[in-house]
């Protein structure tokens, strides 16, 4: 099967679902009168539709292009990431969640603010968004670049269209539509996922089991190397990486704790928290599959010269599915943007709203702080849209790579500052303004001695120091930084008086509340 173009049929299905993401927009506009609805729906939506939308927002095109592209090219190492979240989510969900709901109003970093001071809030709040501008670019990009490569569409007209279409559901339908449009654009997710996968097995000479044999032999599936070495991208090192990026992602990420914030009740978020990470990580794994069961296919059937591994599943898509397949798989993949997307620039608002303009234009009514968070919505979905078409200059290394990257440059040690302030009552604002500092220098330096720039052979370190430079694996950096914060803070911390706390601030707290309420409980009984 050899065609190029896409059917009648396969417009249809991706005019429906867009037609459909407009639609929700539309139909929870009127409710958008308040911040408080706009931005966390007044803890109004069930546990079910959360986890949906947790897992829809982080399957991205980046999943559903990246992963592929890279179980393609090399093994599932980079899966590892993913595979740590459960481990840390079980962990920590039970008081994470709690904690959010009971001092925050919308904006995760409140909670900095009243741990740390204002500096700490800031700093926090300017690295989610840093982090989330650069994902957003690569989700434009890597959706043009497969949509383009599909359609002959242009590249720069997909960014604008698409980019469009999430902007108007974002901005009339606030965080309710965007968790509404995600619930449908799930199934959306699962369903081309699942049809891609059954698709690739059956297109291989020898099914599933010549797809194992032929993986195995070289060396597709599996998450080495094994080595103890943080120089080189192993199986240690993103061990370390995943366990931060999990704390990170669960514990100080705007798109996860405004969901907590969207639940009814503590233990809802809870189970919608759950529910998100049981349904991603499957998901995570079966495109990693795919790109290893596209290597293998391509084994048997040659590859046009000079294909780039992000482009293979595109190229499969478009070449070997019937039509209408391919129209479900395109919606799949515009949806994952969209529910990506969406809930990134809601947050965005929320974070714009919550952390500046009130800080800077305190007293003003609510209708105010409303029309800013709109306003909002619109410069950094054009904000996004713009880095999208920065990205399109990118080559070489692959887009996953690129979101680890800059995730690890951009992380700057959150994670150590939120650590510190819920596992430590001695840490306090000064030291914790010490270990930022250490922190920026670190991560700076660390930056400019690993960074190449040029072209070919022309390639140079931005600050070549020799033997002084930072040599560890990229990846590591972000966790090395979250490392300075706390040490650094907490040594700085002792040199400053003992901060009088609010219990309900750290997790010593919540463990004192919990066993008194067991004894509570067991009084009653």
């Amino acid at each position: 099967m050899q065609h190029q173009t896409l059917h009648l049929i396969d417009y249809i299905i991706i005019a429906l679902a867009l037609a459909t993401s407009l639609t929700i927009g539309l139909r929870f506009s009127k409710g958008q009168n308040s911040t408080g609805k706009y931005f966390v729906a007044r803890g109004s939506l069930p546990a079910w539709a959360i986890g949906m939308s947790l897992m829809a927002t982080l399957i991205s095109s980046v999943t559903f292009l990246a992963y592929p592209g890279e179980g393609f090219a090399s093994n599932w190492i980079l899966l590892v990431q993913g595979l740590m979240v459960p481990v840390v989510l079980l962990c920590m969900v039970w008081f994470v969640v709690p904690l959010y709901r009971k001092v925050i109003g919308v904006s995760t970093y409140e909670y900095f603010e009243k741990r740390f001071g204002l500096f700490a809030r800031f700093y926090s709040s300017v690295g989610f968004v840093l982090t989330h501008f650069s994902k957003m670019g690569t989700v434009f990009f890597l959706l043009a670049l497969a949509l383009s490569n599909m359609t002959n569409t242009n590249t720069y007209a997909i960014i604008w269209i698409i980019g469009f279409v999430i902007i108007v559901i974002t901005l009339i339908g606030g965080i309710e539509a965007v968790i509404w449009a995600d619930v449908v654009q799930g199934f959306l997710l699962i369903a081309g996922g699942i049809a891609s996968f059954l698709i690739i097995i059956f297109s291989i000479k020898g099914g599933l089991p010549e797809l194992w044999h032929v993986a195995t032999i070289n060396h597709k599936n599996n998450f080495g190397p094994y080595t103890w070495n943080f120089k080189k991208l192993t199986f240690v090192v993103m061990v370390i990486n995943g366990l931060f990026y999990a704390i990170q992602k669960y514990g100080t990420d705007q798109t996860m704790v405004q969901r907590y914030l969207s639940a009814k009740t503590d233990k809802s978020a809870i189970r919608a928290s759950l529910l998100g990470v049981a349904l991603t990580v499957p998901l995570w794994a079966l495109f990693m599959f795919i790109g290893t069961a596209l290597f293998v296919f391509y084994q048997q059937h040659p590859l046009p010269a000079g294909m780039k591994d992000d482009a293979v599943f595109p190229y499969f898509i478009m070449t070997e599915l019937p039509p209408g397949v391919v129209g479900l798989i395109l919606a799949a993949l515009i949806s994952a943007a969209i529910s990506s997307l969406g809930a990134d620039l809601n947050c965005l608002s929320a974070i714009g709203v919550e952390d500046y303009y009130k800080k800077f234009k305190p007293g003003k009514s609510d209708k105010t702080y409303l029309k800013a968070g709109r306003w909002i919505v619109v410069l950094a979905g054009i904000g996004a849209i713009m880095i999208a078409t920065l990205y399109l200059q990118v080559g070489g290394e692959g887009a996953l790579g690129i979101v680890f990257t800059l995730y690890a440059i951009f992380s700057g040690g959150i994670v150590g500052i939120f650590l510190l302030g819920l596992f430590s009552a001695r840490a306090n604002r000064q030291g914790l303004t010490i270990g930022i500092i250490a922190c920026v220098i670190f991560t700076a330096w660390a930056f400019l001695t690993s960074t190449k720039i040029g072209l070919g052979d022309d390639k140079h370190i931005l600050l070549n120091l020799g033997h002084y430079n930072f040599n560890q694996h990229k990846y590591m950096l972000g966790v090395y930084s979250h490392f300075v914060v706390i040490i650094v803070g907490y040594l700085a911390s002792l040199f400053f008086p003992k901060p009088v706390l609010d219990k309900n601030l750290l997790y010593s707290g919540w463990l004192e509340a919990k066993r008194a309420n067991k004894l509570q409980e067991k009084a009653n009984a």
